[in-house]
């Protein structure tokens, strides 16, 4: 239990200090673009009592000259000179890349009287690292006759998507009434502090005809898991599948996810991310591929990408190196290097086979919230299994820098199967930027665990 607490304790601190050399605005995190360095899982660590979000967009699609349509911004809050003056420069990039990422599927759009509204969520990468989230709904204006979807938008340094989206939620309900109403309340959310891990803020909010309204926002306990939804990776994949995506994921492979929905995708790309706890992965991540960026798929070095089904046939004539491509849709791998069977230990893989399966039989009993901790909770035993005995090898020197004992620590481990995955992890970007920050931060341990 106490190497456990040690793990969740060092990512904090992690998280925090990263929090402090932030890129430019009050939040600083999370999310990620074209290219990235992802840490998208450290953004939950940021503390209490920041904003909600640095601001909210509106994307429409505007009809050009040549008849294809092309998303613009439309509405900012705050207004540009409201912004603070470290944000302005870095707002210039992001809002370049915004656009794009609310109609990722490209130009081929058609005014409709009807469209289903979807949520979903893309990660942006500033220059320094640093990450934002962009939180977007996607619906069709109140009116009559046929019009065309807009992007509802919120861009914040904050990992927390069940909360975004009943933010988004109360959103739409406003923009049902009139854009005039969506001001206030977005004003009212960002003189709000961001609530503590179990925390609520609530936020008064004046409707027409309707009066004051009291809204109350809430942030799970477990605030590492708060912008995860592991039931959506269960219902698509089968523990089995899962698993061979997460031996790719964490010796930090290249894999492609394909669905037709950006809410799926987004979703299962950051369930995936999350399974890696307390490590981050830390190389391209973008959940939401957009048409024009398709490309990504040539890089040489590790990605987590996700691509709408529609554009298969064009990512496979791409001349890729090995990477693994997942189908949502339909539930299977399309294309493997061969071997993911067999990079973890069988012992342990058999465990956490297990588990996966004891809570997919029962995933009709079990809460969100509570499949989000079970399944968490088997990858982090994992993890505590094969190297939670790290700390014991980090020599301390007098002026308090540590030193990891890489091959003391490897030799340590009994079992060979273990030994052997453990010599490969420890080449990881994410091990190694695990183990920086360990031995920057030197803890009290209650014990040697």
């Amino acid at each position: 239990a106490s190497i456990g607490t040690f793990f969740r304790r060092s990512l904090r601190r992690a998280g925090r200090r990263e929090g402090k050399d932030g890129a430019s605005a009050a939040e600083n995190t999370p999310p990620q673009v074209p290219q990235g360095k992802p840490g998208e899982g450290r953004s939950v660590f940021y503390s209490a009592g920041q904003f909600f979000f640095e601001y909210l967009v509106v994307v429409s699609l505007k009809k050009m000259p040549d008849g294809h349509y092309e998303p613009k911004i439309t509405y900012q809050f705050p207004k540009r000179e409201n912004l603070l003056k470290g944000q302005k420069e870095e707002e210039e990039r992001l809002l370049q890349a915004i656009p794009l990422f609310c109609f990722p599927d490209g130009n081929n759009w058609a005014p409709v009287t009807e469209f289903t509204s979807e949520t979903f969520s893309f990660v942006l990468t500033n220059v320094d690292g640093s990450r934002k989230i962009g939180y977007c709904r996607r619906l069709l204006p109140s009116g009559r006759g046929v019009r065309l979807p807009e992007v509802f938008c919120i861009i914040s340094c904050l990992g927390c998507f069940g909360l975004f989206s009943k933010i988004l939620d109360e959103v739409e309900k406003r923009r049902q009434i009139s854009m005039a109403v969506i001001y206030p309340f977005m004003q009212g959310l960002r003189e709000s502090p961001f609530p503590a891990p179990g925390k609520t803020v609530t936020i008064k909010s004046f409707i027409p005809e309707s009066g004051t309204e009291l809204i109350e926002l809430t942030r799970p306990v477990d605030a590492h898991l708060e912008h995860v939804e592991f039931q959506a990776l269960l219902q698509r994949l089968s523990p089995d599948l899962i698993l061979r995506i997460f031996a790719s994921a964490v010796l930090e492979r290249r894999l492609i996810f394909l669905a037709e929905e950006l809410s799926v995708l987004s979703q299962c790309i950051h369930a995936v991310a999350a399974l890696l706890y307390p490590f981050t992965w830390a190389h391209t991540y973008i959940p939401v591929v957009p048409e024009c960026l398709l490309d990504t798929v040539c890089c040489p070095t590790p990605f987590m990408v996700g691509i709408q089904m529609r554009h298969l046939e064009q990512v496979l004539e791409q001349p890729m190196e090995e990477a693994l491509i997942v189908d949502l849709c339909e539930g299977k791998i399309i294309r493997e290097v061969g071997d993911e069977e067999k990079i973890l230990p069988e012992k342990l893989q058999n465990e956490m086979l297990k588990s996966l399966n004891r809570h997919n039989n029962n995933n009709n009993v079990h809460t969100s919230e509570q499949v989000n901790a079970l399944v968490s909770e088997a990858f982090v035993h994992f993890f505590v299994r094969l190297v939670g005995h790290y700390a014991s090898y980090i020599k301390w020197g007098r002026s308090g820098s540590g030193s990891f004992q890489e091959r003391a620590f490897r030799k340590a481990i009994a079992s060979k199967s273990c030994r052997g995955f453990v010599k490969k992890f420890v080449k990881t970007n994410m091990f190694s930027l695990f183990i920086e920050e360990a031995e920057k931060s030197r803890i009290p341990q209650e014990g040697n665990g």
